[in-house]
């Protein structure tokens, strides 16, 4: 697989229509481009259409002006039969002065499917460097966590 095909950034400026009632850009709006994101490199890893089957861990850490430049960066850390684990991160800044700052960061688990919906076989993303490793190594631990969070929710139900 080409390792260019890992990751992906999406660029734009915040729109007024972005913005909630404290004048900052809304959590739903964010929330938004982390999936569309997550889907491109998702697709572009995988060569298939892919559908959201988690969102987790979001952080949001710093607010987003009307006008800014944001960025949204997404990376395959971790391949499964059919999903792939997306780590994003969500940067801002005045386009003027480009000093970006971390605003949101998350992780995404989408899933390829064929023409009928059915969950289809996605190349193997294979960690080389020590980040590569450190990610990878992360993603399964957060796959055990959300097992146990699950298991939990059970009890709510």
């Amino acid at each position: 697989m080409d390792q260019s095909q890992r990751e992906i950034t999406l660029r734009f400026l915040a729109e007024p229509q972005d913005v909630n009632f404290g004048g900052k850009v809304h959590g739903g709006a964010v929330m938004k481009w982390i999936d569309l994101a997550a889907y491109a490199c998702a697709a572009g890893w995988s060569g298939r259409y892919c559908v959201t089957a988690y969102a987790g861990g979001i952080r949001f850490v710093s607010p987003i002006h009307v006008g800014n430049l944001v960025e949204v960066g997404a990376k395959v850390i971790y391949t499964g039969s059919s999903s792939m684990h997306i780590a994003l991160e969500v940067y801002a800044c005045d386009p003027k002065s480009l000093n970006r700052r971390l605003t949101t960061h998350c992780i995404v688990i989408m899933v390829a499917v064929d023409e009928s919906g059915q969950t289809i076989k996605v190349p193997e993303w294979v960690p080389v460097t020590e980040e590569d490793i450190r990610q990878h190594e992360s993603a399964i631990k957060l796959m055990d966590m959300r097992k146990q969070i699950g298991e939990e929710m059970q009890i709510l139900r």
